[in-house]
């Protein structure tokens, strides 16, 4: 309900946002959004008719800016460091805090496996073309597809664990991922670069 860019809608999606950043999604609730936004709870609801609501509204807008930046990031000279940082970037915090959340609320955890689907397939046609069009040729045991994987995979549990204080072994696997990075991002001889 109400109108997609009223100035009232985008404060209470901002409050959201900061709240389940700074204090998870459990902070937010009708009644401290509106109190934090300065609105009534009513009005809260007139933009938003359930909870589900207001955090889908969050994780869609949040999606769309994040699949512009990717698909920027990816399409640079340099595909394979994009996709490792926007892997194991702390920004990802509202992720984590939504794959929390979509463990208690179907709603919540189908949106975002269909946006989780449209990220790795936009990013295995980025890192696919890119890694052509460089004539960067993986080892056969390794497809863009696995790659891809483990690369989202290594970046997520790196960056969670060391937002718990966990960085044991840390530095060989980073080692490893920029050693790969520094073989696979190397100009090829005949691209010219």
């Amino acid at each position: 309900m109400g109108t997609e860019n009223s100035k009232t809608r985008l404060l209470l999606l901002d409050v959201t946002e900061r709240l389940m950043l700074e204090e998870g999604y459990a902070a937010v609730g009708v009644r401290r959004v509106a109190r934090e936004a300065e609105v009534a709870p009513a009005l809260v609801l007139y933009y938003f008719r359930t909870l589900d609501d207001l955090f889908l509204a969050v994780l869609r807008r949040r999606a769309n800016d994040e699949l512009e930046r990717q698909a920027r990031l990816l399409s640079g000279p340099q595909p394979l460091r994009a996709l490792w940082r926007l892997s194991s970037h702390p920004g990802n915090t509202l992720t984590t805090e939504f794959t929390a959340l979509a463990n208690h609320r179907k709603a919540i955890r189908a949106e975002l496996a269909a946006t989780a689907d449209r990220y790795r397939e936009a990013q295995l046609e980025a890192l696919t073309r890119a890694l052509a069009e460089r004539g960067t040729e993986l080892p056969p045991e390794l497809p863009p597809a696995v790659l891809l994987v483990l690369t989202n995979a290594l970046g997520r549990i790196l960056m969670m664990e060391n937002a718990m204080g966990m960085t044991t072994r840390h530095e060989e696997a980073l080692a490893f991922v920029e050693q790969m990075l520094q073989r696979y991002e190397e100009p090829s001889p005949t691209s010219g670069m």
